[in-house]
């Protein structure tokens, strides 16, 4: 068993375990390896943000949180090598979606792990001129609710500061928009990535806000048809 698999079954070993903890010894004498490796594959999980941890003293050892892992998933190489084209450098969470892919396709193993490695070489996606501060600045604010303060020039040329409270993203035609409610025009608004000269935290929590009343509203709304917005409707 080459290590890549090892880790991955190391994974599982864990998985099945828990919430009991298993010792080094136990899990090196499983895959036929040193003590020393098993640590080491240990490290590495826990280097990689796989939720393991160590539980010292007597009955300790080490264990994972199931609720945090993802049971086993079975993709084929095509599947795959979607998962990695569609981790564009210049769209939303590009960064988490490239590290997830490839953390998949160090997952599987055999023909399948091949041809995906294989396809996914010949895919490439050449580097824009899109500001990544700015999409960092937007992902961080829409996974903690909180507000930004934002440089933006219009369509038009015109410039302008205001504070937002992101609600969404939309992508339409290629391009990416922030939907947003804008406490300046205390209406709901599109703002196009590309067109965010600066985006920065401003630590305030945001309102929660109907993304699709929202794209109802604002200028963004005229990039998608109205009925395909109904879809857009948060689930209970």
């Amino acid at each position: 068993m080459n290590r890549t698999a090892r880790l991955y079954a190391l994974v599982e070993e864990l998985r099945a375990a828990a919430p009991r903890p298993l010792t080094v010894a136990a899990l090196a004498a499983r895959f036929e390896v040193s003590t020393r490796t098993a640590q080491r594959d240990l490290q590495t999980l826990m280097e990689a943000g796989v939720p393991v941890r160590s539980i010292p003293g007597r009955g300790g050892g080490w264990s994972i949180d199931p609720e945090m892992t993802l049971p086993p998933i079975h993709l084929t190489a095509d599947e795959a090598s979607a998962l990695t084209a569609a981790a564009d450098a210049s769209t939303p969470y590009a960064g988490a979606a490239r590290t997830a892919a490839q953390k998949i396709v160090a997952a599987m193993t055999g023909p399948a792990s091949e041809a995906a490695q294989e396809l996914a070489a010949r895919i490439v996606a050449l580097p824009t001129h899109g500001d990544s501060e700015v999409r960092t600045a937007v992902e961080q604010a829409l996974a903690d609710n909180t507000a930004l303060r934002l440089s933006y020039t219009d369509a038009a040329g015109h410039e302008s500061n205001r504070v937002v409270e992101p609600a969404g993203l939309l992508t339409a035609d290629g391009r990416w928009y922030l939907i947003a409610w804008c406490r300046t025009r205390r209406a709901g608004r599109g703002f196009r990535l590309d067109r965010i000269a600066a985006a920065a935290p401003t630590g305030e929590q945001a309102q929660p806000h109907d993304l699709t009343e929202l794209l109802r509203g604002s200028a963004a709304a005229s990039a998608v048809r109205p009925t395909a917005l109904t879809p857009l409707t948060p689930r209970p």
